[in-house]
């Protein structure tokens, strides 16, 4: 089967997002923090965009939390479509994890994002039958990858080690008891350390 992948920004305490997350903070408080490397710090260097194309290659399907698709929480009650604007940078489908039927949003690009209630098992299964051969991307947030890392779903790992501390906010490994993955790659610059790990059991 085709890998499926991960690639997350992390903070030196373990968090991918900050404190309170909200419409205003996307990212919680000085989530943004963890993603200069790749949103146009000009201390970027050659490593960052190499782990800028690893993180933007191209997948069959996408699988992510609702945090991550938006700030409404509860029913439906607004016609959101996500942070992207017009044309998000998917390409493909999105299968977005959510307690609350919708019916699915095609966007610009071939982007739609379909609205599954039945947990992650029912939306990675439905991504791996979508993506073919092109592959499966765990798009996040840290739910949506714990519950990927619990099921052993995940091939290739990357994570990107930014040297901040953001204190509190959402905790990647929680409730995680193992680390089946060797690194295969380290790439470094002043932002971030990016480790390309791949799974070994």
């Amino acid at each position: 089967m085709p890998d499926t992948t991960c690639h997350m920004s992390i903070s030196l305490d373990g968090f991918v997002a900050g404190p309170d997350q909200s419409r205003e903070h996307p990212l919680g408080k000085r989530g943004q923090e963890l993603h200069g490397w790749h949103i146009g710090d000009p201390r970027a260097t050659e490593a960052d965009r190499v782990a800028t194309e690893w993180l933007m290659r191209p997948r069959g399907a996408y699988v992510m939390g609702r945090n991550m698709f938006g700030p409404i929480r509860g029913d439906w009650d607004e016609e959101w479509t996500g942070w992207w604007g017009p044309e998000p940078p998917y390409h493909a489908p999105v299968f977005v994890l959510t307690h609350h039927e919708r019916d699915p949003i095609r966007m610009a690009g071939g982007t739609t994002f379909h609205f599954v209630t039945g947990g992650f098992d029912a939306a990675y299964s439905a991504a791996c039958r979508a993506a073919g051969e092109k592959g499966v991307d765990i798009a996040g947030g840290a739910s949506t990858v714990r519950q990927a890392l619990i099921a052993g779903v995940i091939d290739e790992f990357t994570l990107d080690i930014a040297p901040v501390l953001l204190g509190s906010g959402e905790r990647l490994f929680d409730g995680v008891e193992s680390f089946g993955f060797a690194p295969v790659e380290v790439l470094h610059s002043p932002l971030t350390t990016h480790i390309r790990y791949r799974r070994v059991s």
